[in-house]
C-alpha cells in the first residue's frame, strides 16, 4: 500500500472535523457512473455520519440513463463548463473530496486543474480512459486515484462471454488469489466461499456454510484459471477457415435481392415463351433450348414462311431479349460494386465457428476485444462507424470489423453469429442493444449472450424476462472502487459475480471500536462479509484465524464484502464519537 492504514485513517478524521458535522463530497458526471457512485456513497451513510454530497451535471441531461441528478439529499449544481467558478458555487473549498467522471480525459484533467486552484489539499478521484495521461495526473495530484470503469469492467465481460466466473487476481498477504469454479480446483487451494450461482434465477452470495459455494476464492497454484482455461479449451476447439466459404458468400452477395427477384421473373417468362415456341414449331427439347436461346439474346432473321403462332412467338422471344440484356449488364454492374463494398466493410469473411462476437468498439469494446484476443481467442467485431475508437487497434491485431448495424439480422450473420461460441453486445445505446442481442438470439438459440445495459435495473430486468444468460451495466460494476477510492479506503480488489459486486479490503481495527474485545467470528456474517485474514501489528496474515480469538486494537482484517456489509464493518471498527462538550451550569447572580 502507497502508505499505512492508520495515516489513512487519521487523515480521513481531520478533513471530516475540518469541514464540521459533514464530510463534503463533490461529484461530477452525465452518465450512469455519477449516479451509482452517489448511491454508493449513500449507502455507507449512518445517522451520526452522514454525507454531504454536491452533483455537478450540464443543464440538460447527455445520456439516456439516469446521472443522479433525480436523487434525494443530492444537492444539484447545473452546469455546462467545469471551472473555478462552478467548483466555487458547489463549495468545493474545504471538502474532502471530488469525483471527476466525465468521459473526456482531457476535460477532465482540465477540471483537475481549476479544481487545485480552490483547494489545494483535495482528495481526488478521475475517470480516465488513456494511461499515458493517468499517470500525468498521479504526478501533478499525489492524493489522486485515477481509475478506468472500461479496465475494470472488461474482465468480467471476457469471463462471461467465456463462460467462466470473472477473472480476479489479486495479490495479498503473500499469497495470489483468483475467482474460480470450486470444481476447477484442489480442495487444498479453496480459501473462502464465494457465491451459489447454481440457481439461474437468483445468486446467493457470501452464503452461511462455505461447501454451498460453487463459485470461489482459490490460492494459484502455479496454473491458468478462470478465463485462461476457459480461452485455451476456445482456441483448441476452432475449426479451419474455408476458403470455399468465402467464395459462396461473395456470391451470395454478389446482386441485391431486387435486381435478383427480376432476373427469376425474367428468366420464368422466357422460358414460358419458349415452351410455347418450341410448342409452335412442333420441335425436340434440345432444339426448343437452342432456339430460345439465341432468339432471345441475338433474335432470327423473320421468316414470313412461318406459321402465325410461331411468328408471335418469335417476337415476344425478341421482346424478352431487349430486357433480357440490359439486366444482364445491371446485374454484373451492381454485383461487381456490392462485391468490393462487402470486400472493403468485412460483410465477405469467411465461415467461422468457436469465435467470440463484439458488438461496439467504444472504450468497452476496445478492451473486450484487446483481452480476448491476448488469450488467443478469434474475435469478429461489429461497429456500425468503420473509424470507431477500437477500429485502428482490430486492424493491427487482425480482428475482421464488420461495418453495419449489429441489430439487423443480416449484419449478424455476417459475422457467423449462428456459429460463434458468444455475442458480445456493448455499444452505447440500450435499445440496440437489445434488439442485437434478441436477434442473435433468434438465429442461434442456444447462443451465449453478454450484454451492456446502462440502467443496472433495467439490466437485471432484461436477464430475467428474456433469458439472457448475463446482462451487465459497466457503472454498476465500477461504482464501489470510485466511491471507495472517494472515501481513501484502501480497497484490494473488485469481484464482479452475477449482479453483484465484492469488495477485497483491509481494515484496521481502532482503539474504543465495538470490535474490539470481539471474537474474530463475529466479523463474518451471512450474505455480507466474510473474513479471509487476520493479523496482529507487525505479524503476518494467518489465513485461518480461530473465530474465538478476541479482537485488539490495531489488528488488520482482511474481508471480502458486499457495499453495504462493508459499510457496517467500517463503522464498527471505526472509533467511538466524541463526547460532546458537557454544557456548563449558568452562574448565580
Amino acid at each position: 500500500m502507497a502508505e499505512p492504514l492508520l495515516d489513512r485513517a487519521l487523515r480521513a478524521g481531520r478533513r471530516l472535523r475540518s469541514n464540521g458535522e459533514r464530510a463534503h463530497y463533490v461529484i461530477c458526471g452525465q452518465d450512469p457512473l455519477a449516479y451509482w457512485v452517489v448511491r454508493a456513497l449513500r449507502a455507507g451513510e449512518t445517522q451520526a455520519g452522514r454525507l454531504r454530497i454536491t452533483l455537478i451535471v450540464p443543464e440538460r441531461r447527455r445520456s439516456p440513463g439516469p446521472d443522479g441528478r433525480d436523487l434525494p439529499g443530492v444537492e444539484v449544481i447545473r452546469t455546462d463548463r467545469l471551472d473555478e467558478f462552478a467548483f466555487r458555487r458547489a463549495g468545493l473549498a474545504g471538502a474532502a473530496g471530488l469525483a471527476l467522471l466525465h468521459q473526456d480525459d482531457v476535460g477532465n484533467m482540465h477540471a483537475a486543474l481549476c479544481a487545485q486552484e480552490v483547494e489545494p489539499r483535495l482528495r481526488l478521484v478521475v475517470r480516465m480512459f488513456n494511461t499515458g495521461l493517468a499517470n500525468g495526473v498521479r504526478q501533478i495530484f499525489p492524493d489522486s486515484s485515477v481509475l478506468s470503469d472500461t479496465s475494470m469492467a472488461a474482465p468480467a465481460f471476457v469471463a462471461a462471454a467465456l463462460g467462466e466466473v470473472a477473472p480476479t487476481h489479486f495479490r495479498h498477504g503473500g499469497r495470489t488469489l483468483y475467482l474460480a469454479r470450486r470444481d476447477d480446483v484442489r480442495p487444498s487451494e479453496v480459501v473462502c466461499g464465494v457465491a451459489d450461482t447454481r440457481d439461474a434465477q437468483q445468486d446467493l452470495v457470501l452464503p452461511a456454510n462455505d461447501r454451498e459455494a460453487d463459485v470461489v476464492l482459490a490460492e494459484a497454484a502455479g496454473r491458468p484459471a478462470g478465463a485462461e482455461l476457459a480461452a485455451r479449451r476456445l482456441a483448441r476447439a476452432r475449426r479451419r477457415r474455408r476458403p470455399l466459404a468465402l467464395v459462396l458468400r461473395a456470391i451470395r452477395s454478389f446482386a441485391t435481392r431486387k435486381i435478383g427477384i427480376a432476373v427469376i421473373l425474367l428468366l420464368a417468362v422466357v422460358g414460358a415463351l419458349g415452351g410455347l415456341y418450341a410448342y409452335a414449331a412442333e420441335v425436340n427439347l434440345a432444339d426448343a433450348v437452342y432456339l430460345t436461346l439465341v432468339t432471345t439474346l441475338t433474335g432470327q432473321d423473320p421468316d414470313t414462311d412461318r406459321g402465325g403462332a410461331e411468328q408471335v412467338m418469335q417476337v415476344l422471344l425478341n421482346l424478352a431479349g431487349l430486357a433480357l440484356i440490359p439486366l444482364i449488364t445491371a446485374v454484373v454492374v451492381d454485383g461487381v460494386v456490392n462485391a468490393r463494398l462487402a470486400l472493403h466493410t468485412g460483410r465477405i469473411l469467411p465461415e467461422r465457428s468457436g469465435h467470440v462476437v463484439v458488438v461496439g468498439l467504444g472504450n468497452i469494446g476496445t478492451r473486450v476485444m484487446a483481452q480476448l484476443n491476448d488469450f488467443g481467442v478469434e474475435v469478429v467485431a461489429i461497429d456500425k462507424n468503420r473509424d470507431a475508437r477500437g477500429a485502428g487497434l482490430a486492424r493491427r491485431l487482425g480482428v475482421p470489423l464488420v461495418v453495419g448495424d449489429a441489430a439487423q439480422e443480416e449484419t449478424l450473420r455476417a459475422a457467423s453469429v449462428a456459429t460463434c461460441q458468444a455475442l458480445v453486445v456493448v455499444s452505447t445505446d440500450d435499445g440496440a442493444n437489445l434488439r442485437a442481442a434478441l436477434n442473435g438470439r433468434t438465429i442461434n438459440d442456444e447462443l451465449r449472450v453478454v450484454l451492456r445495459l446502462f440502467d443496472g435495473d433495467f439490466a437485471e430486468r432484461v436477464q430475467r424476462a428474456f433469458g439472457i444468460g448475463t446482462s451487465r451495466s459497466v457503472s454498476y460494476l465500477a461504482a464501489p472502487s470510485f466511491a471507495a477510492a472517494l472515501l481513501d479506503r484502501a480497497v484490494i480488489a473488485t469481484i464482479p459475480v452475477g449482479r453483484h459486486a465484492l469488495l477485497v479490503t483491509e481494515i484496521a481495527v481502532a482503539a474504543g471500536s465495538a470490535l474490539e474485545g470481539r471474537p474474530l467470528g463475529a466479523v463474518s456474517r451471512t450474505g455480507s462479509v466474510r473474513l479471509l485474514a487476520h493479523a496482529r501489528p507487525g505479524q503476518r496474515y494467518d489465513w485461518t484465524p480461530e473465530r474465538r480469538q478476541p479482537i485488539a486494537a490495531g489488528d488488520r482484517l482482511t474481508v471480502v464484502a458486499r457495499r453495504a456489509g462493508l459499510n457496517a464493518l467500517l463503522r464498527r471498527a471505526a472509533p467511538p464519537p466524541p463526547d460532546p462538550d458537557p454544557v456548563l451550569p449558568e452562574p448565580r447572580s
